[in-house]
C-alpha cells in the first residue's frame, strides 16, 4: 500500500516586481503570474495606463494582497513627457485632440509655471479615470459623453523640468497617493496657454520600490525561475 505523502508545498508568496512594458494591462501582469506560480491570489499595489511603464509591485498570495491598502497609499515617482500644443479628452496620447494652440513658451515660462505644481495642490481628478461620483466610474460616463462636477483634491507634487525642447517637455514628478499625472499636463498646458497633453509615462518608484528592482515581463514568461518572491512586512507604528 502506497503510503500518503503529508509533506505540506510552501506557500508561495511575496512581492514581485515588474518593469511593466507599454500596451501592457495591469491585468494581464496579474494573469501571468497566476498562470506561471500557480498561485490564485494575486494583485497589485496601484496600476497603471497600457501606454505607460515602469514599476509595478504585485502582491502574490492572500496575506500580501490584504497589505495593498499599505503600498496604494505610498508616495509614487515618474518621469513624464509631454506635448505641448494640443489638448486631448483624456489628457493623454490615446485620447482625441479637443484643441490645438500655436503659441509656443520659452523656457522662462515653463519653469515660472512649473513652480505652481511644487508642494500642496488642488488637482480636479479627470473624466478619463476610475474614480466614482454617485457611484459611477467617471470614464463610463466619460464614454458616453457626460462629463460632471467633480471635487478637488489636495495632493502632493514635487516637479522637476529634466528638458525642454517644443513641443517636447520632460518631468521628474514624486508624488503622493492619487496624483494623476494626466491632469497634472493637462493643467500646465493651460497655465502655459498652449495646451499640452502627456506622450509617455514611466513610473520609476513606488514607495520605497526602484525601477532598477524590477525584472522585465519577458524575462519572467521566458525563465519563469527568474521571478523572485520577496518578503515585506509593514513597518511598526
Amino acid at each position: 500500500m502506497r503510503e500518503r505523502n503529508n509533506t505540506l508545498q510552501p506557500t508561495r508568496e511575496g512581492l514581485v516586481l515588474i518593469n511593466k512594458p507599454k500596451n501592457v494591462t495591469s491585468f494581464h501582469l496579474v494573469a501571468v503570474l497566476r498562470r506561471l506560480l500557480g498561485v490564485r491570489k494575486i494583485g497589485h499595489a496601484g496600476t497603471l495606463d497600457p501606454f505607460a511603464t515602469g514599476v509595478m509591485v504585485m502582491l502574490v498570495g492572500r496575506k500580501y494582497t490584504r497589505l495593498s491598502d499599505q503600498f496604494l497609499t505610498s508616495d509614487k515617482e515618474y518621469v513624464a513627457e509631454l506635448q505641448l500644443g494640443a489638448r486631448t479628452n483624456t489628457f493623454d496620447v490615446d485620447g482625441e485632440i479637443q484643441e490645438t494652440s500655436d503659441y509656443i513658451p520659452t523656457q522662462d515660462e515653463v519653469e515660472e509655471a512649473l513652480q505652481a505644481f511644487q508642494g500642496k495642490v488642488e488637482q480636479i481628478p479627470p473624466m478619463f479615470s476610475a474614480k466614482k461620483v454617485g457611484g459611477k466610474k467617471l470614464c463610463d460616463l466619460a464614454r458616453k459623453g457626460i462629463e460632471v462636477e467633480r471635487s478637488p483634491c489636495t495632493v502632493e507634487l514635487k516637479t522637476e523640468l529634466l528638458s525642454y525642447n517644443y513641443p517636447n517637455l520632460k518631468l521628474r514628478i514624486a508624488c503622493s497617493k492619487g496624483t494623476y499625472i494626466r491632469s497634472v499636463a493637462d493643467d500646465l498646458g493651460r497655465k502655459l496657454n498652449c495646451f499640452a497633453h502627456l506622450r509617455d509615462l514611466t513610473r520609476t518608484r513606488s514607495g520605497h520600490f526602484r525601477l532598477d528592482e524590477c525584472v522585465d515581463l519577458e524575462t519572467i514568461k521566458e525563465t519563469p525561475s527568474s521571478i523572485e518572491l520577496k518578503p515585506w512586512a509593514p513597518s511598526p507604528a
